[in-house]
């Protein structure tokens, strides 16, 4: 596939001049990276995402993934390659199965298998891996390799039992009573007294247990508490995989063991990551640069959660648009709470083409700002387009068009020479409206009874386009519905045509939507009838008229 690249002559340094003028969210997050390394050099800098395996993998944690690459980016930009970089997507699979997810098969055994890590867990969805945690990092890595991310995975199980983290869990028995310090204000008087960053897991259950410590021993880097089904002392070391840590502690240990330099979190976390900083400085660390991110909601504007299942999952999403329009919506504002819901997708979709269209069109300084560059790591292909993903399903929603061919009919007269062969992605695009018709538009469908001064625009409007011949372009198409549209209720006296008459108003159009098509927006209306046909259109107005008579 062909790209659109920046100026040729522009030299690395060039670039570099301009990413720093750029005020794109990914170059204000890169250059506190590169701040951070005035102050204390390195030769590689680590880029951390989290994933908690408790539930399946939904679209906010490929955001943080999607973001910190972008991130990765901007600054492999600004510092001119120069420094080594790496991305590790760690999960947090050591953690206790706190309860079981709403949207997983075979309950009733994993409900038996609470407080025990996620990677000793069962699979409860074919026996295919070994273990619950494992099933869902399988999950993770396949989505993020579908994306074509660098990055490299990280298990928690396999980090704290290979001894990776041993050092930094010495560290952490060592500032045990600044930890607790630290924690402990936070916490309310009952969890206070139980409270412990060291979580034991059980030789005996494999349990992971929140039970307070009552001994430490520095010199053989162990700790004691009381086994609460025995009611015995019980002696372990802190290395090994032995234990985990509370998450705040759990993060912090991370920083410091793995010097993780940027990572990004949910604004929910805010608390969280003041305090894992806190521990980290306490553990001899410095916190990673990162920022707070709004949170997704689902329809309903609830926040997206995994156990639940609310909101749009991975599948979902590449079932019915092209990953590229995912990419988009995780680019934009990532500081502002956003609905991630099947209606935000055509939007996505469109818009992504449009500042792929405009990017060759800019100024160099200007396409640093185009989420394009972004997304596609400076390299965006060229926009070949043809038909809006609107057109598309407003297509399929005026032919209830079963299959492919029926809207490849459509187009070939709309732009001779557009086949699948010569468009793959306009032919996936097919594939995609299609689907997003059957499975979310269909079911719903209504079509609204028009008014009797509706239903005489609408006549009005059937005989002007009869009347045009079949060569009509989608501008001399428009015009005419433009003005049959010029007239009450329709008039908008805010607006003036180019003639200095008055205006018209979206609600005429909304209403060819509503009462032809049965959905309340559509695109251009004279694009839609220049594609679907001028007697087809005529058709259709003479179906509505019919329905209403």
């Amino acid at each position: 596939m062909s790209t659109i690249d920046l100026p040729s002559a522009m030299s690395a340094s060039d670039l570099r001049a301009l990413a720093e003028q750029s005020s794109a969210w990914p170059f204000e997050q890169a250059k506190l990276i590169v701040a951070r390394l005035k102050k204390k050099p390195k030769d590689e800098v680590l880029f951390e995402t989290g994933y908690g395996p408790s539930g399946l993998p939904h679209l906010g944690t490929f955001g943080e993934v999607a973001r910190t690459s972008m991130v990765r980016h901007a600054f492999r930009v600004l510092t001119e390659d120069r420094i080594k970089t790496r991305l590790l997507a760690f999960s947090d699979d050591m953690d206790g199965l706190r309860k079981v997810p709403d949207n997983v098969p075979n309950r009733d055994m994993m409900a038996s298998h609470l407080g025990k890590p996620l990677t000793q867990v069962p699979d409860p969805f074919s026996n295919e891996f070994p273990s619950f945690g494992a099933a869902n990092n399988a999950r993770l890595r396949a989505f993020l390799d579908h994306f074509g991310f660098d990055y490299e995975f990280a298990s928690s199980t396999d980090y704290y039992c290979s001894g990776r983290f041993d050092e930094t869990l010495l560290r952490m028995l060592a500032a045990y009573d600044r930890v607790m310090e630290i924690i402990l204000p936070t916490l309310g008087p009952e969890r206070r007294a139980t409270y412990s960053p060291f979580l034991p897991i059980s030789p005996t259950t494999g349990f992971v247990l929140q039970v307070p410590m009552i001994e430490r021993n520095l010199a053989r880097g162990t700790v004691v508490y009381v086994d609460p089904d025995t009611g015995q002392k019980v002696e372990t070391s802190v290395t090994g995989g032995r234990v985990k840590c509370q998450w705040k502690a759990d993060w912090a240990l991370r920083w410091v063991a793995l010097s993780v330099d940027y990572e990004m979190a949910g604004k929910d976390l805010i608390d969280s990551v003041k305090l894992s900083g806190r521990i980290c400085a306490a553990l001899g660390g410095t916190p990673p640069e990162g920022f707070n991110y709004e949170l997704f909601l689902d329809e309903q504007g609830q926040k997206i959660s995994k156990s639940k299942g609310n909101g749009l999952t991975i599948d979902e999403w590449l079932r019915y648009a092209p990953p590229e329009s995912l990419s988009l919506f995780m680019y934009r504002e990532p500081k502002a709470a956003k609905r991630l819901h099947f209606d935000v997708i055509p939007r996505h979709v469109d818009e992504y083409y449009q500042f792929l269209d405009g990017f060759p069109k800019q100024e160099p300084k200007q396409q640093l700002g185009n989420p394009v560059w972004h997304i596609h790591a400076g390299h965006p292909p060229r926009a070949d387009m043809p038909v809006t993903f609107q057109l598309l399903l407003t297509l399929v929603s005026s032919s209830n068009a079963e299959n492919a061919e029926t809207l490849w009919g459509f187009i070939a007269r709309y732009r001779p020479g557009v086949t699948p062969q010569t468009h793959p992605k306009l032919d996936a695009m097919v594939g995609y409206a299609i689907n997003y018709y059957r499975d979310l538009v269909a079911p719903t469908k209504r079509f609204r009874e028009p008014s009797d001064g509706e239903r005489a625009a609408l006549q009005d409007l059937r005989d002007a386009l009869s009347s045009l011949p079949q060569d009509s372009t989608p501008e001399d198409i428009q015009n005419v519905v433009y003005e049959i549209g010029r007239r009450e209720p329709f008039l908008d006296l805010a607006k003036k045509g180019k003639d200095g008459r008055p205006g018209v108003s979206l609600d005429w159009f909304n209403m060819l939507y509503q009462v032809l098509l049965g959905q309340e927006k559509g695109p251009r209306f004279g694009s839609f009838v220049a594609v679907y046909g001028l007697a087809n259109a005529v058709a259709m107005i003479d179906g509505a008229l019919a329905r209403s008579a």
